[in-house]
């Protein structure tokens, strides 16, 4: 309790004051023997956190980790975007039934740290192979990413941005079901989810609130041995439109006409998600490639095809890893005005990125990592940085991060 109204408090502070304030949290918690039961116990209590700190080569840009971050980072080293705190409660209260939430402190869409509260949801599994969710669920709509801010269960610093950047969406109200099916040596299993969007999408000093936006979605996975492969499919349909007219008008006294407001109306479009994930785990090698190709409803949005591929061999404590990602949009039409086409222009990606880095498992439980991201791109290629400097931008920057990542 002490800790969240330290959280609290730090929304009325500056943004790295927040962030120092997160990491200290994270300090407490991390040599405090963590509150649980023993392992027969109906009740338990864990958490996760990640003291990171990235610096880039540019003040053209501000790099984020992906789109609900309202500002970034740029040449001085700052704990902004990766720091994050995360505690998770469960209540077993019978062998079908189990409760579940969890809260996290991390940089959000309204420049603060406040707490949310990601998950809270009631678990029903009838049979050992069926299992029935209902109330605030994490997303799937990609392979790993209902797990994007636990630091430690990933090989690199942060989820590679070229792949992940275009998903803001961390949670629903609504319901899913998941089915496993063994099949000799192997595992098939399947989930669909239906659900309302939950949260606000920032565009400059304004909030695209996505809240009460329909989503339905599944997956296919089949596990053999050291190998996973996942395919997936979700969309969502938007309830309300970008607030493009009002940032326009606060930033450069423009009036969007109608005209321009229909061709970028976001308001009952659809946009469609498809991906296809293959994860190779055994002994010291690690190895992932993910594709995926996103469709988007709307003329302000551009879709996008993207993917990464990621090889890391574990050397005792240390496991060193090499990757490359990329993202690469197309506009759905011609702009009717010069305004539209500068609109259009911030959601314009064409970008590759090499990244190379080292994970130590320092003791168990606590990893630190460091990582260079090499990032080659079009000059045209602004989504999703923040405070852009168009004239200045020529599509190049590094990025160095270091992160101290812990469950408990």
């Amino acid at each position: 309790m002490m800790i969240a109204n330290l959280l609290r408090r730090a929304a009325r502070v500056c943004p790295l004051n927040r962030s120092l304030l997160v990491l200290a949290g994270s300090a407490f918690l991390a040599v405090t023997p963590p509150v649980m039961a023993d392992a027969d116990s109906a009740f338990s209590l864990n958490g996760f956190g990640t003291f990171g700190l990235a610096r880039t080569t540019t003040d053209n840009v501000e790099f984020v980790r992906d789109i609900s971050q309202p500002r970034g980072i740029s040449k001085e080293w700052s704990p902004l975007i990766d720091s994050v705190l995360g505690l998770q409660a469960a209540w077993r209260v019978s062998p079908q039934f189990e409760a579940v939430v969890q809260a996290t402190s991390r940089y959000r869409y309204d420049k603060t740290f406040t707490p949310d509260i990601s998950w809270a949801f009631i678990k029903y599994n009838p049979t050992p192979n069926l299992s029935l969710r209902a109330g605030r669920l994490g997303t799937e709509f990609f392979m790993m990413a209902d797990s994007r801010w636990v630091g430690y269960s990933f090989l690199t610093v942060r989820p590679p941005g070229d792949y992940f950047w275009y998903l803001p969406f961390y949670s629903i109200h609504g319901a899913d079901a998941a089915i496993t099916v063994p099949l000799g040596e192997s595992v098939l299993r399947a989930k669909a989810f239906y659900g309302h969007s939950n949260g606000k999408i920032p565009l400059a000093d304004e909030q695209w609130d996505i809240s009460g936006s329909p989503m339905v979605g599944g997956y296919l996975e089949y596990q053999y041995g050291p190998w996973q492969v996942r395919g997936s499919y979700a969309n969502i349909h938007f309830k309300r439109d970008l607030p493009i007219a009002q940032v326009l008008k606060k930033q450069f006294g423009l009036t969007l006409n109608p005209l321009d407001a229909a061709f970028l109306a976001t308001h009952d479009t659809r946009t469609h998600y498809y991906s296809l994930g293959l994860v190779y785990d055994r002994g010291p090698w690690q190895a992932q490639l993910m594709l995926n190709h996103i469709e988007q409803g709307s003329s302000a949005l551009q879709s996008s095809d993207g993917g990464y591929a990621l090889v890391g061999y574990r050397v005792g404590e240390v496991t060193p890893y090499l990757g490359y990602s990329w993202v690469l949009s197309k506009s759905r039409g011609n702009a009717p005005s010069a305004v539209a086409a500068y609109v259009m222009q911030d959601s314009r990606s064409d970008q590759q990125t090499t990244f190379a880095g080292m994970r130590w498992d320092v003791v168990r439980n606590v990893a630190v990592k460091a990582q260079w991201d090499g990032i080659r791109g079009d000059a045209s290629s602004l989504f999703p940085y923040r405070q852009d400097n168009r004239a200045g931008w020529d599509g190049e920057m590094d990025v160095f991060s270091l992160t101290l990542d812990f469950v408990f």
